[in-house]
């Protein structure tokens, strides 16, 4: 029997690693304040031991992660002997990394996990380099392989969330029992389109935990919005997952050139208790400190209050641009956005002459004197039929050779805002959108760029392109919804390539832009994920714009990401009474606010209500919404009962209820509030006086709730609360 190392106290700050007995496994102990890890490195591979939480029970993992088996190179097949380089390994504070070496081919491989914060979850990556000074072929390697003992967990739940993409489903969050013979498979690409007979997209995490107790249990998720996979399947008494690239359709294969690194999409794994809610806030909180850019979460206006000028779709011009910026100063908003409608054509980014004959920038210079930030919209990867010079037409021959396939015979785009998708994962495509893009801000004076459309390749034609050629009979090529679709075995590769150079765009305009914001919209909620919430400031949740259907998708998104990130369209849609345009804005203002509509057609009473509504935005909702726990209050969204969604402090003083009635159900519904100190009072104060300032136990509001009543169907209240008597101090036993 071999025998271990002793376990390295990594938050000690231990050094190096005991390499007194050579050949022996090492094992290393890597926490923040919520996740303990062991990991083992045997000389043949290595493996997660065991995960644990404050609240058990201990998770015992029995599945190794082996290096790649074979690589092909020349055709031929490849095996692979590796050994364990404990010199080369690294135990240090908050990191630990594994290294493996196979001499022939000369290949390093590295297991590395790291805690980005003190709490929250661990990331994982591996990391494959060639110096075999030949291109290799590699098939597929998954993020995280795992396997664990479920026989003493009791009962087992699978939590996962689908993307807003098109309109929110009916169903929108599942939790369902993980019982004998169980299997799934959850998906999340960059176009996540909803297909019919198809489970709908998934954002790239999956909880499982206890049914019952302190609900106890292992979340996973993936830092990537490529086409990635999370599967589960439970045999037995172990319940098996895997986390990484999608492997279908295949056969996968990835080209890995000489001097070259293949990394694995980065996951995270974090131990949880308390069910979806207790697990979401600590996610949020980690996704904040650990993925969000520091600049943008630091500036105390965002998420911003946003004037779009989508309401008019193509038909925008200057005159009603500047108007409508002119009527967002008046109530109080901080941004125009200037959306599709303004460009001459589709590839073709130079403005429109005859709807915008002062430029894009004027209209930027008149937003920034009246105190307005500017932003656009852009569709950079999309190529039309514009013949003009400096145009990406796809009858320019190094156009087509960018794009995922060549057009049919006599193609024109269908839509004013769609194309071809060409693929930035090639080099020259790559930097032609950069120094677009590069120009663009700085020509335009923009303060925000958001990209829509199709933006990122999934699939290609294309054989000499960076990615893997699709295997014969695989591919299919076709139009549906104005776009050129490609589906083929290589279309995780070059997902895989496209998405990591959008990344490196985005990079280098935040290097050469450090104020500038960046929107990831791509048709409205199909990249909602932890990769672009490293790569992006927010995102747009759904490309509904009704109030069902934002308060859908926020409630959906908000159980795994910040709420200051999920943007939501507020459209035109009736509102005969003062309590149905507050419902509507409100509908829209649990996180990030767009007003997709021009005030121009309001009342008077709309105007006034719109400005106070805005204030108290301002005064009281953004400072909750940018860093509070938050609770789903209610149960989600159908549009015909009642919904909430709750906000409170860290500390549990203080908050707020939202509560909407649908258009049918009492005219009274109770609200239990989570997170308070129970020992304590609060003072309510209902926004639109629908009842009298009330003082409240906090073991009453957490037990019996509070009392909501609106006559009026498709209306709204929010309801503040405020702790006035904390608890007794009581000196310890």
């Amino acid at each position: 029997m071999r025998r271990a190392l002793p376990i390295a106290l990594l938050l000690l700050g231990l050094p190096s690693i005991d390499r007194a007995d050579a050949g022996a496994p090492v094992r290393a102990r890597l926490a923040t304040t919520e996740t303990v890890l062991e990991l083992e490195a045997d000389p043949a591979a290595p493996k997660l031991l065991r995960l644990r939480g404050a609240a058990g029970p201990d998770w015992r993992n029995e599945r190794e992660e082996p290096p790649p088996a074979s690589v092909e190179m020349d055709g031929t097949t490849h095996p692979l002997t590796w050994t364990f380089d404990a010199a080369a390994s690294r135990l240090e504070r908050g990191a630990v990394e594994f290294v493996y070496r196979s001499a022939a081919p000369r290949l390093t491989w590295r297991w590395r996990w790291r805690a980005p914060l003190g709490a929250g979850p661990l990331e994982h990556t591996v990391r494959l380099e060639n110096h075999s000074g030949r291109d290799l072929w590699l098939s597929h390697q998954p993020s995280l392989l795992s396997a664990w003992e479920i026989g003493a967990t009791g009962t087992l739940e699978r939590f996962w969330v689908e993307k807003g993409a098109d309109t929110p489903s009916a169903q929108g969050t599942h939790l369902d029992p993980v019982g004998p013979h169980f299997a799934w498979e959850g998906r999340s690409s960059t176009y996540a389109r909803p297909l019919a007979g198809r489970e709908r997209e998934m954002i790239p995490y999956v909880l499982v935990e206890q049914a019952g107790g302190p609900r106890a249990g292992w979340y996973v998720g993936i830092e990537f919005s490529g086409r990635t996979r999370i599967a589960l399947r439970r045999v037995g008494e172990l319940l098996s997952a895997e986390a990484g690239l999608d492997p279908e359709p295949g056969p996968y294969r990835t080209r890995l050139r000489a001097d070259e690194v293949f990394a694995t999409p980065t996951v995270f794994l974090g131990a949880s208790a308390g069910g979806p809610d207790a697990a979401g806030n600590s996610l949020r909180a980690w996704v904040r400190g650990a993925l969000n850019r520091p600049a943008t979460i630091a500036d105390p206006r965002y998420p911003l209050l946003v004037s779009n000028s989508w309401g008019a779709g193509m038909a925008v011009d200057e005159r009603l641009a500047r108007g409508m910026i002119l009527r967002a100063a008046a109530l109080g908003l901080e941004m125009f956005h200037l959306d599709a409608g303004w460009f001459r054509d589709v590839g073709d980014w130079a403005p429109d002459p005859v709807k915008f004959p002062h430029g894009v920038a004027a209209l930027a210079d008149l937003a920034h004197r009246h105190g307005l930030r500017f932003g656009l919209w852009m569709d950079w990867t999309q190529a039309g039929t514009s013949a003009r010079r400096g145009a990406r037409s796809v009858d320019d021959p190094q156009t087509r050779d960018w794009l995922i396939a060549d057009p049919p015979p006599g193609w024109q785009h269908r839509e004013p805002f769609k194309g071809i998708t060409f693929d930035v994962g090639v080099p020259a495509a790559r930097a032609w959108a950069e120094g677009q893009l590069q120009r663009t801000i700085t020509a335009f004076h923009l303060d925000m760029l958001e990209h829509d459309g199709y933006l990122v390749a999934q699939g290609s034609t294309r054989a000499d392109h960076p990615a893997a050629a699709p295997a014969p009979g695989t591919v299919r090529v076709y139009e549906d919804s104005g776009y050129l679709w490609v589906e083929g075995s290589n279309s995780t590769d070059v997902s895989d390539h496209a998405t990591r150079a959008y990344y490196a765009i985005h990079e280098a305009l935040r290097r050469q832009h450090p104020r500038l914001l960046l929107e990831v919209c791509n048709d409205g909620g199909r990249m909602v994920d932890f990769g672009s919430a490293a790569h992006g400031d927010y995102f747009s949740i759904t490309d509904s714009y009704d109030p069902l259907s934002n308060r859908r998708a926020f409630y959906d998104s908000s159980y795994v990401l910040p709420p200051a990130m999920l943007e939501s369209y507020v459209a035109a849609w009736p509102t005969p009474r003062v309590e149905n345009f507050r419902y509507l804005l409100r509908s829209g203002m649990l996180g990030w606010f767009s007003l997709m509509l021009d005030p121009a057609s309001w009342s008077a009473t709309q105007r006034a209500e719109a400005r106070a509504q805005i204030a108290l935005y301002k005064r009281a909702l953004r400072p909750l919404i940018r860093s509070a726990d938050l609770y789903h209050a209610g149960p989600r969204p159908d549009g015909v009962h009642w919904d909430g969604i709750e906000y409170v402090t860290h500390d549990g003083r203080r908050g707020v209820l939202y509560a909407f009635r649908g258009s049918g159900g009492e005219a009274v519904q109770r609200f239990r509030l989570t997170g308070l100190q129970e020992a304590g009072s609060y003072r309510l104060r209902f926004a639109d006086h629908t009842a009298p300032t009330q003082v409240l136990p906090g073991r009453d509001l957490a037990s019996e709730g509070v009392s909501v009543t609106l006559m009026s169907p498709l209306s709204s209240e929010l309801v503040f609360f405020e702790q006035i008597r904390p608890p007794a101090y009581r000196p310890p036993p």
